[in-house]
């Protein structure tokens, strides 16, 4: 038997401040929002202005909450939700895991239209500019999960120069699939999207760059699904496909009509520069 490798023993927690502790997973998170906001705040400022970078900063609260309360709500609704009904205390266990990408991503979303209602912005120019900034968190995400040696692959043949011994995976090599994520949800769909985000007739088309995150995302999962053990307490749902590549289809589907839509749509021209707008009257 070719030899294969072992999983890094990595420690969960990357320093401990007393009886605090600062886990990998953690960071991910901040450092995934942080970035992401970085990164609106230049783009919000390109024409067609969606709006400023002011607005940016304020965003940062929402999008958080939006992130936790959403990411957490989705894994107890659609991964264990007979479980929760029945220990809803453990709901606000979060430190014991348990958080959906795709509730995360509703929790982003309400956040979004709640925040564009409530400063009075175009939702889809808003939604357009935040989505190219997602992918950071994905891939950082993605790498928490390799680091915690959690969420790994299904088997792979030794054969397989990457194939991998995980702790907790039992003795046979698997595909470390978090990994595989991490580069196509993360790396290459930021990539996609970022290059995107550089032509302004891209982002005169409010919704298209949404419409294409939801399709890439929805493309990049649904293959890495192929590779990723599923959870033991669903497996797999009727013919084969995986609760991840089940969720991603009203992805794919509300991404099309977005890219479709926003190419039927007018010119966005933006909103005004600051000294274009009118001065106050006395």
């Amino acid at each position: 038997m070719l030899p294969v490798l072992m999983f890094p023993q990595f420690d969960p927690v990357l320093v401990h401040f007393g009886p605090l502790a600062v886990r990998w997973y953690a960071l991910s998170y901040i450092l995934g929002i942080v970035l992401g906001i970085m990164l609106l705040r230049r783009l919000l400022a390109l024409p067609p202005r969606a709006g400023t970078t002011d607005l940016a900063d304020d965003f940062l609260t929402w999008v958080t909450i939006g992130v936790l309360v959403g990411g957490r709500l989705g894994y107890v609704l659609f991964y264990q939700p007979s479980y929760y009904l029945s220990h809803p205390v453990s709901i606000l266990e979060v430190w014991h895991g348990g958080m959906s990408f795709h509730g995360g991503a509703l929790g982003v979303i309400t956040a979004m239209v709640l925040f564009t209602w409530r400063y009075k912005l175009t939702f889809l120019a808003f939604a357009d500019r935040v989505t190219v900034a997602v992918p950071i968190g994905l891939g950082l995400g993605r790498l928490a999960n390799f680091i915690n040696g959690e969420l790994w692959g299904r088997e792979a043949p030794a054969s397989l120069p990457w194939a991998m011994i995980f702790p907790t995976g039992g003795p046979i090599p698997r595909h470390p699939s978090q990994l595989y994520e991490s580069l196509t949800e993360g790396l290459l769909l930021f990539l996609i999207l970022f290059a995107a985000s550089r032509r302004q007739s891209v982002r005169e088309r409010p919704g298209f760059l949404a419409g294409m995150f939801l399709v890439g995302y929805g493309c990049a999962r649904s293959f890495c699904e192929f590779f990723r053990e599923p959870d033991s307490f669903l497996g797999f749902l009727p013919g084969g496909i995986t609760m991840g590549q089940l969720l991603c289809l009203p992805m794919l589907v509300a991404g099309i009509v977005l890219m479709m839509n926003a190419r039927r749509q007018p010119i966005y021209l933006g909103l005004p520069e600051p000294h274009d707008q009118p001065a106050a009257k006395n």
